[in-house]
């Protein structure tokens, strides 16, 4: 390596060349400093870390995407996800029959940043708790998979690991591990929850993270076609059901994810959505904790919650359908009755035929696995050794 100064307009570049390459390296900060005409060395180096800071925040923006989503080949993988476990569906059938053209207009929409969308019907699910689902139309559904398939990615760049919800390799099960490794460790937990979460998200707050983290204005303003689609009041709300607003929601709550982790400096927190759950072991730290919390909320995502649960761990942390102790999991008085509930259904589709027997298989081994997850061998034992409606009056 042969180092040398070199001189540019009386200012001395400092260099380095590589004899196996045969390349010359030059001193960026040198650089700045002849080409800013700055004597300070010093004033050079700032200017070169901000400059650094600037590229590195532009980086960490997204740029360019809409073109990615408009791509045909997406639009087809889209199209694939969109349909799984729904082949025969009429609505799926009748997009499938003109499916090229379909697609080509779906690409069109994108390309002019004019999307057809706000097509919802609505149906109420009671599991387990009440909800109004608000399901988008099947080409609205192609749309928002052509979406995430190209913005997955970022946004999960975005989240910290202790987010649990629509994320891959991540889920329920995840989450009530993690918990419960944290309720082992800890006297004490917080719970906290979010006041009607998805109702209460605000459009124009969700907008500008967006923007944040996004720098294609294209895809940014069909963001906000679709964001715009739906309201539960004057510019509030996301419609539970669609795939872009779980993307959406769990992104808009990972700006107080980031404020807890690097702010507060909490470790052992988790959240799944809305749920969330901080352990400690004085109740001094943890309530200065949520008071802060609370503000943030507050001021910078316009969010409230719900009257918050902080208790010793020994007394059982309700947390995903199941109770977490220091020395096990069990599954809570709900999860027990929502469990009986749904196998005497599931058996009646099957003994009326409504169902295969690889359509049951399909809908009761999950059921199965969620009940194991926890410390239930008597309770299955007892249901299924003295069948289900017997076992169930004992429960």
């Amino acid at each position: 390596m042969d180092k040398t100064i070199a001189i540019f307009e009386e200012f001395k570049i400092r260099r380095i060349f590589d004899d196996e390459t045969e390349t010359w390296y030059f001193s960026i900060i040198d650089i700045l400093q002849a080409l800013l005409e700055q004597d300070d060395y010093q004033k050079a180096r700032k200017y070169w870390n901000k400059l650094k800071q600037r590229l590195k925040n532009r980086m960490n923006r997204t740029g360019f995407l809409l073109e990615q989503i408009a791509d045909s080949e997406n639009l087809r993988i889209a199209f694939w996800k969109a349909s799984r476990m729904k082949a025969g569906k009429k609505e799926v059938t009748s997009f499938q029959k003109n499916l090229e053209k379909n697609l080509t207009d779906l690409r069109e929409q994108l390309l002019k940043i004019s999307i057809d969308i706000g097509h919802y019907h609505y149906f109420t699910i009671y599991d387990p708790k009440e909800r109004i689902i608000c399901a988008a139309s099947f080409p609205e559904r192609v749309l928002h998979h052509a979406i995430m398939n190209i913005c997955d990615p970022y946004f999960e760049k975005f989240q910290i690991y202790d987010s649990y919800a629509t994320r891959k390799n991540k889920g329920t099960f995840a989450a009530v591990d993690r918990a419960h490794n944290f309720t082992k460790r800890n006297e004490l937990f917080l719970k906290l929850d979010i006041r009607k979460y998805f109702d209460s998200i605000d459009h124009n707050v969700l907008l500008k993270l967006l923007g944040k983290k996004f720098k294609d204005p294209k895809l940014l303003e069909i963001f906000e076609q679709i964001i715009n689609s739906y309201s539960t009041s004057q510019s509030k709300g996301l419609p539970i059901g669609n795939l872009t607003s779980q993307y959406f929601a769990n992104f808009y709550l990972a700006f107080l994810d980031h404020f807890i982790k690097e702010d507060l400096q909490i470790k052992h927190y988790v959240r799944y959505m809305d749920d969330m759950i901080l352990w400690g072991n004085t109740k001094i730290e943890i309530k200065d904790n949520l008071k802060r919390i609370k503000e943030y909320l507050n001021n910078q995502l316009a969010l409230n919650i719900k009257p918050e649960l902080l208790n010793y761990t020994s007394k059982g942390l309700p947390f995903l359908g199941y109770l977490l102790y220091p020395n096990g999991k069990r599954l809570n008085s709900r999860s027990k009755k929502r469990f009986i509930k749904k196998v005497k259904l599931y058996e009646n589709k099957l003994s009326n035929e409504k169902w295969s027997q690889e359509e049951y298989q399909r809908h009761i081994l999950p059921l199965l696995d969620f009940v194991k997850k926890a410390n239930t061998h008597n309770f299955r034992s007892m249901l299924f050794e003295k069948g289900i409606n017997q076992g169930a009056r004992t429960v």
